[in-house]
């Protein structure tokens, strides 16, 4: 069992301690790092948790969505990967299933999720 501890030490990430609780329903920006060429750029991508899936951290991937130009886009992040730089929470959406994917069928006003009553306060004296 030590061996297992050894190599979950060095394939963890240390940002990830840093990132943020978040649900499906969330609207987050998550930065993250591209090559081009020789270079490291970052780029925000901000929009809709619409699943987290995976049983271990080691496995776990989170799915967000964005409208742009009237075209919605995915993309898939691994909880773990090296190339995200930082994830911020912008809203707390108020959802009531854990994988919203009728989102992808709703557009204008229909697709708009209510926001949450999240405060730090409330965070406080549930710990």
């Amino acid at each position: 069992m030590d061996l297992l501890n050894v190599v979950d030490k060095a394939f963890a990430n240390e940002n990830v301690a840093n990132f943020p609780e978040f649900k499906a329903g969330d609207t987050i920006t998550v930065t993250y790092k591209i090559k081009e060429g020789d270079k490291f750029r970052k780029q925000d991508f901000r929009g809709v948790v619409i699943q987290i899936s995976g049983a271990t951290p080691y496995t776990r991937t989170f799915t967000v969505r964005k409208v742009s130009s009237g075209i919605g886009v995915e993309r898939i992040f691994p909880y773990q990967s090296p190339f995200i730089d930082s994830i911020t929470v912008n809203k707390y959406g108020k959802v009531r299933r854990a994988r919203i994917f009728y989102l992808r069928d709703l557009t204008g006003k229909k697709a708009r999720i209510k926001e949450r009553n999240y405060s730090k306060k409330a965070e406080a004296t549930e710990e």
